[in-house]
Order: C-alpha cells, then sequence, then structure tokens
C-alpha cells in the first residue's frame, strides 16, 4: 500500500518570479520529501530586480484556505512568511492558535531587494499574536531590530538578539547572522539551549528566495520527524548547498537551486 509523504503547510506570499515565497517553499519541500500545500496571503508583482507591487487576499479568502487544507488533508507542521497586514496576521494566528503541529514563523518584513512586505502596523500583531504561537522563528538582522529594536552589528551581539525575540514567547529562536561584516553565523536559542552553525562567504550574489527556503526546509526536516536543532542543522546544510548552486535567472539578483541535489550541471 502506498502511503502518503509528511504534509508541510506553507502560508505566505506568491512571487512570480519563482525565488522566492510560496515557490521556493514548494520547490523545497518536494526537494526534501514532504508534500507540500499553500495557502496564499498575497501576490507579489516581482523579479529578479525587486518587487514592483503586491495585493493582499481578502482576510475571508486566507482563512478558506486554511479551513480547506487543515480540515481535511491536515499538517504535520506549517511555515508562515510573508502576511502584509494586521488583518492576514491576525486571520493565520487565530487559525493556528491550538494547531497540533509545529509551526515555523519567518517574520518577513522586507524582500532581498529592500522592498517593504509588511506593513508598519503589522509588526504589533506578529510579535504579539503569531510569536507565541512558534515553534521556530528565523528573523534576519533587519527583522530584529524591527521587532525589538536590538541592533546587530557583530557576533557579540546575536545571543542578546535571541533573548530579546524570545521574549515574546517562541520556543526557539534562530538568529540568522549573513549579513554580519565578519563570518556569517546564526544562533539557535530556547533559553537554556545555544547552537551556533557558521557558514563560508559564498562567491555567488544569485541569493533570493534563501530566507523562505531555509525556514521551508526546518519545517520539513520537523514533519520528518526531527528535533529542532537538528531539523536546523539539516535545512543549514541543505540552504548552504543551494546557495553555492544559485544561478543567473534575469538582470538582478538570481536565486538559489532548490534542486541542487539532482540537477545535472555541464562541466
Amino acid at each position: 500500500m502506498v502511503t502518503a509523504p509528511p504534509r508541510v503547510l506553507t502560508v505566505a506570499g506568491s512571487d512570480s518570479g519563482g525565488g522566492a515565497g510560496i515557490q521556493a517553499d514548494l520547490k523545497t519541500m518536494l526537494a526534501l520529501g514532504v508534500h507540500g500545500m499553500s495557502v496564499i496571503c498575497a501576490v507579489t508583482a516581482q523579479n529578479s530586480l525587486g518587487v514592483q507591487g503586491y495585493w493582499e487576499l481578502p482576510p475571508e479568502a486566507v482563512a478558506a484556505q486554511l479551513d480547506s487544507v487543515l480540515s481535511d488533508i491536515g499538517a504535520q507542521a506549517v511555515k508562515t512568511g510573508m502576511l502584509a497586514s494586521t488583518a492576514l496576521v491576525e486571520t493565520v494566528a487565530d487559525h493556528l492558535c491550538g494547531y497540533d503541529a509545529p509551526l515555523v514563523v519567518d517574520p518577513v518584513g522586507v524582500s532581498k531587494h529592500g522592498d517593504t512586505l509588511l506593513a508598519a502596523d503589522a509588526v504589533d500583531a506578529v510579535r504579539t499574536t503569531l510569536l507565541p504561537l512558534a515553534t521556530v522563528v528565523t528573523p534576519n538582522l533587519w527583522e530584529v531590530e524591527l521587532l525589538t529594536g536590538v541592533k546587530v552589528e557583530s557576533e557579540d551581539d546575536l545571543m542578546r538578539a535571541a533573548e530579546a525575540v524570545k521574549e515574546h514567547g517562541p520556543e526557539w529562536v534562530l538568529i540568522k547572522g549573513g549579513h554580519l561584516p565578519t563570518r556569517p553565523v546564526d544562533l539557535l536559542y530556547n533559553g537554556s539551549e545555544t547552537h551556533l552553525f557558521s557558514d563560508e562567504r559564498y562567491d555567488n550574489r544569485h541569493t533570493h528566495g534563501t530566507g523562505c527556503t531555509l525556514a521551508s526546509a526546518i519545517a520539513s526536516h520537523l514533519a520528518l520527524g526531527l528535533s529542532v536543532p537538528d531539523a536546523v542543522a539539516a535545512a543549514k546544510t541543505y540552504i548552504s548547498g543551494a546557495i553555492r548552486a544559485g544561478f543567473p535567472l534575469g538582470s538582478g539578483i538570481g536565486p538559489v537551486d532548490h534542486a541542487w541535489r539532482t540537477r545535472a550541471r555541464p562541466a
């Protein structure tokens, strides 16, 4: 008898260029052997040069998608990304509150190109309604400052940032230090345990979708039964390979290669 793979739900925005958002999430889930499902919260007009515009879906449309998937198929892990507005953050939090599955929150506030993807008045809703539900929250350095006011300027600031985010209630905090001026270091913290993940500097500017991909990889590995530290370690291995294999697309920043483990490269 054929059995279904683990199921992972992404709740995020659509990237018309295919490098980030829902598209990156589903590619990651497929690559890691889980069944990906999607709730679309916003549609972006986006390419390798930036985000030219975005349009939110009505809260009732997001609620209906959540009801459809969770009431019938169910999910063994959930990942959230671009939620855009207070109404959508609150709608998603209301539906996920009490749902018995790990939740990975990528508090998307800005695109790789610097385009704002979260309304200013929605930041408090993320802090107060979504972060307390999170199994893991994965802010980058800009998002840490947005959520807590803590500015990370060196590796020494990572723990202070993690403690500040942890005060808002997530079980684990992963501070992504890819934009540190020295070596890239990520810090995973749950109030007592600390894990550091150090990366090389990649000679590759094609990094569109790294945050979405990492969060989706963590959710996929949680659905596969790994602990949070092991899921983050496995996700870091996956995203590192995807960044190394990133390819040019369009005239700007290309995407990471979600299929890097299987794609045949010319000699």
